[in-house]
This record gives structure tokens, sequence and C-alpha cells, in this order.
């Protein structure tokens, strides 16, 4: 599990302070305090990292004593150059818990170097200023950092991190009954190329309707006609939604080389991944009406060979569904303004 740790800056006034360690309980591990501002903290559910023996977690000399270590010990050190990162292994190789890093110039290579050499013998926290630098130190190396310890200013610095160590986090997949299976002729489909590989049973959410989305799989299986492609999925229609990491919708139709876009398995689980290309085609098209849990779905999709919905043990192509197959939806309450969900709001999406 990614940590995530929030530096509080010692000059701001105390109300904001009380506000970001407010808003950083339940969503942040630790927070580094100066020892001035431990009492800040009282009654609130967040460890303290300071250079006080009070704190719960101890800030300790980047010189690490001969002796026995702290058992909540962390060390901070600015990595410039190959002595600071010989450093950063000795402390790890001493029994430090925490070592904590700032790359302020190099700041891809020497978390590479760090996390191959740390792995295992210490908790290498990332000392990073933006969301742009979080993301970049948890995925360097594929592994990334075991955290980020990051300064915020106001409330909207945490607001963009509530995603960045939640990889994995599950989706609730339901099952549903196919009813029906349509031909329409031909629309504009847009195939998803991300820059990522897929396995079999991973795929994205997308939909007809935001409250409730079909597990369409990635182009992973061979065939006699084409090669797999396991970064695409063959999505549906350019007015489809398709959920993303944030937990929103958006149309396909708007999506862009680069966008987040939202991976997903058969057990729900989930990772993020990028789009490389948007491919939209006119082809031959077919609908999906479903039932769950007394609730009707649909989608729309390509009728092909190759794409296919998922179920809870193997998928099944567009072109070979029946009515009575069993697929799998993500499924909610409520309607979408602008892909954010209003739980209480009259939506009727057919």
């Amino acid at each position: 599990m990614k940590e995530l740790w929030l530096r509080v800056d010692p000059s701001l006034p105390k109300t904001k302070k009380l506000e970001l360690l407010k808003l950083a309980e339940g969503q942040f591990k630790a927070v580094v305090l100066r020892p001035e501002d431990l009492p800040l903290a009282t009654g609130l559910k967040l460890r303290t990292a300071s250079i006080a023996d009070q704190s719960d977690i101890r800030i300790i000399s980047t010189t690490p004593a001969i002796g026995p270590m702290p058992e909540n010990a962390a060390a901070e050190v600015t990595v410039k150059d190959r002595e600071d990162e010989a450093r950063v292994l000795r402390l790890a190789n001493a029994g430090v818990k925490y070592v904590l890093v700032n790359c302020p110039d190099w700041k891809v290579i020497p978390l590479e170097n760090l996390i191959a050499k740390t792995r295992n013998k210490t908790r290498l926290l990332a000392d990073v200023k933006t969301a742009g630098e979080a993301r970049l130190a948890l995925q360097t190396l594929e592994l990334g950092t075991d955290g980020i310890v990051i300064s915020a200013a106001s409330a909207g610095d945490l607001h963009v991190l509530n995603n960045l160590t939640e990889q994995g986090k599950l989706v609730p997949m339901t099952k549903g009954k196919v009813v029906a299976v349509r031909q329409i002729g031909q629309g504009a489909r847009v195939c998803v190329d991300t820059c990522e590989l897929m396995a079999a049973g991973e795929g994205m959410l997308v939909g007809s309707q935001s409250a409730g989305l079909f597990l369409v799989e990635a182009e992973v299986h061979r065939n006699p006609h084409v090669e797999p492609r396991p970064f695409r999925v063959n999505a549906g229609p350019v007015s489809s939604y398709v959920l993303t990491p944030d937990m929103k919708t958006r149309y396909l139709a708007e999506l862009r080389a680069g966008d987040e876009v939202l991976i997903v398995d058969r057990s729900g689980a989930t990772r993020n991944g990028h789009v490389g290309r948007v491919k939209i085609e006119r082809r031959p098209m077919l609908v999906v009406d479903a039932e769950a849990e007394g609730r009707m779905f649909s989608t729309v999709l390509q009728n092909a060979e190759t794409v296919r919905l998922v179920s809870d043990s193997t998928s099944i192509p567009v072109s070979d569904l029946k009515q009575g197959a069993v697929i799998l939806l993500r499924m909610e309450e409520g309607g979408r303004h602008f892909g954010t969900l209003v739980a209480d709001e009259m939506v009727i999406e057919r």
C-alpha cells in the first residue's frame, strides 16, 4: 500500500494549518510537523512525524547512529549525486524504517536507482510539491516509491491527490442477463488504444446509461484473421459513456492522446492507464440490452467477433451473444451532470 504523507508549511497561519490537518485526516498516513505544531494534531487520526521525541515517527540525523534504531525512525536526505544515493542506502541498511528523499535536480534516474537498491529494506518516500511530481514518483521503475510526502498550501492541493495512491481499488461488479441483441446498421465507433498491455478479463466500463456500464474486454485473444491488440478496447459509439479514474464519466468522443482511462478486470480491480490514440471509424453496430437487479441497461458496440463482453469466468464475442447470457456490469444510483455523480437527481436514460 502506497503511503501519502503531508508536510505542513510552518509559515502558514494556524487556522490554515488546522484546516489542512482536518482535511488530511482519513486520507493521509502521517503528517510532518515542526515540534511547536504537534499540538495541532491532538485528537486527529493522524500519525505525526518530527524531530521531537513525542512524535509518532521520529525524524533522526542522516548519519546512522551505532546501536539499535528507534522503531519508527525516519531520515530526510536531499539527493544531488551518487554520494547522497549511497547515504540513503546506508540508512536503509542501518534499519531506518522511512527515508524521505528530495530530488531537486534530476528526478527520475535517482529514484530509479534508489527504488532498485532499497526495496524491502526501508520505506522510500519521495518529497514532492505537485500532483505531477507525485504521479512520477509513484510510477517510476513501474514499482514506484513506497509513498510520497507532499507540501500542500490549500484544500485544492489535497483534492487532486485523492486517486494517486489508490491503484487497485475495487469497483463493485454485478451480474446481468442479456435480454436482446439488435443490429442497427453503421455508426461512428471508437477504438481506445492505450499505453498499457491488458490481460484476459481486463477492459473498460462503457455504456449508454451512466447507471449501468458494461465491461468490454480488450482485444487480447488470438484468432485466425488478426493478431491480438492487448492495448486496445473497441469501446463503442462516440456517444457512449466511459468510466475514468476519478470515478466520473466521459463521452468516448472526448478522449484524446494522453488522457487517463480506468482499466478494470472481472473482479472489479482497477488500474490507471493513458490513451495512446483514439480511432473513430464507421462500422456496423449492434445494441445489447441487459437486465440486472430488476433494471434495464443498454450499450451499443461494433458488430465484430473481436469485441467481447466479460462474464465472471470468460468473455463472449458480441456476435455470439444470446438471450440469457450472463455478463458483468457496474451499477450505480442517480444521474450524472457533466460526468459527476448527482445521487439524488432524477435522470432518465434509455
